[in-house]
């Protein structure tokens, strides 16, 4: 017997594929960028995401762009400490 649902990863490009409209129609190349940025980070957290067995794929997309950003943060910020005190 095959399989009755398809993978997370499979699910996930799906779901990507499914904003494409959405990526054609913003505004400047800088936010085109960002947005294939955070769907990279979607599919880096590919792993954590099928893990999660959540039954909605966009869950565990805002997830993974949620640790995305708040890593990307976390390193920011420890680098305005370190100019800050040098």
């Amino acid at each position: 017997m095959g399989k009755t649902v398809p993978s997370y990863r499979i699910a996930l490009e799906t779901e990507i594929y499914s904003w494409n409209n959405f990526a054609k129609n913003l505004s400047s190349q800088e936010d085109l960028e960002a947005f294939e940025q955070i769907m990279d980070a979607c599919r880096n957290y590919a792993s954590a995401g099928s893990n999660a067995t959540r039954p909605v794929v966009f869950e565990a997309m805002v997830m993974s762009i949620m640790l995305f950003q708040r890593k990307k943060l976390d390193r920011l910020e420890k680098e305005m400490e370190t100019l800050k005190s040098s």
